[in-house]
């Protein structure tokens, strides 16, 4: 049996620096939730096609995971990755809320893609294997280079490690509410996109997440989808509370745990 964690991630700050190619570009500061992740495991089972246990509720052709199989097992030239999967089955033991702003499906799709890499001996380099997780999703580059924290831009392929120390994180998320990604940055290209101004954030790629959260401490200031969220969805306006931030595209807010 194999196994690997998938970590979730919360966005320090998220703020939106244009749009092209109709996709939105980004400057963000990933930081990996130490205490939340999936486990994925590969476990032996003669399997007459490509199986993933602990996902039923989600589609298979939607699956990251899966994604990320189709694209590996097309890439490589060789039939490594399709034979290995003959004899095992992947199962998955989801701990990250979906649709909640923390990357679960990413990070899902990110560890397999490296799990796999290296059970079989594909020999992908991790800067090529980044690039190809690129194809399925912005945020799966974070993921594949499996930093703690990280200064995120572009459309998400532009990954540059940050030095700190992984902040203690808590994390509300409502069990309500979930955040259709692609609605939450339609909402802000019809409404918010006019309004950005890259000078209000110059400089915040080199402050430590700490610093940011103890300077900016407006939610609104920090992520640019954080309106666009309450557009969308407006009951989540109804969550705000003092002290927590807006992760991602929502719906999960989270804060620095307070000294005990």
């Amino acid at each position: 049996m194999y196994s690997i964690k998938a970590h979730a991630k919360v966005n320090i700050y998220l703020k939106i620096t244009g749009h092209r190619d109709g996709y939105h570009t980004l400057q963000s500061r990933f930081m990996r939730v130490k205490n939340l992740y999936d486990t994925i495991e590969f476990i032996p089972c003669e399997c007459s096609k490509f199986t993933i246990e602990g996902c039923e509720d989600i589609e298979l052709e939607s699956n990251t995971i899966y994604k990320a199989y189709e694209l590996l097992n097309s890439y490589v030239d060789s039939t490594k990755v399709e034979d290995f999967f003959k004899n095992h089955k992947v199962v998955v033991d989801k701990k990250i809320p979906k649709q909640a702003g923390l990357g679960g499906g990413s990070s899902d799709g990110a560890a397999f893609m490296r799990l796999v890499n290296e059970v079989c001996k594909l020999n992908i380099s991790t800067d090529e294997l980044a690039t190809l997780a690129s194809k399925i999703g912005a945020d799966l580059p974070f993921f594949i280079y499996n930093y703690s924290s990280a200064n995120v831009s572009g459309f998400g392929e532009i990954v540059e490690p940050f030095e700190e120390e992984l902040l203690d994180i808590e994390l509300y998320t409502p069990k309500n509410i979930v955040c259709d990604t692609t609605e939450v940055y339609k909402t802000f290209k019809k409404y918010l996109l006019q309004h950005i101004s890259l000078t209000t954030f110059f400089g915040w790629n080199r402050l430590d997440s700490q610093t940011i959260l103890s300077l900016i401490v407006d939610p609104i200031a920090l992520n640019d989808l954080y309106p666009a969220a309450m557009v969308a969805y407006p009951q989540i306006e109804e969550l705000k509370k003092d002290g927590w931030f807006f992760s991602g595209s929502g719906s999960t807010f989270f804060r620095v745990k307070p000294s005990s």
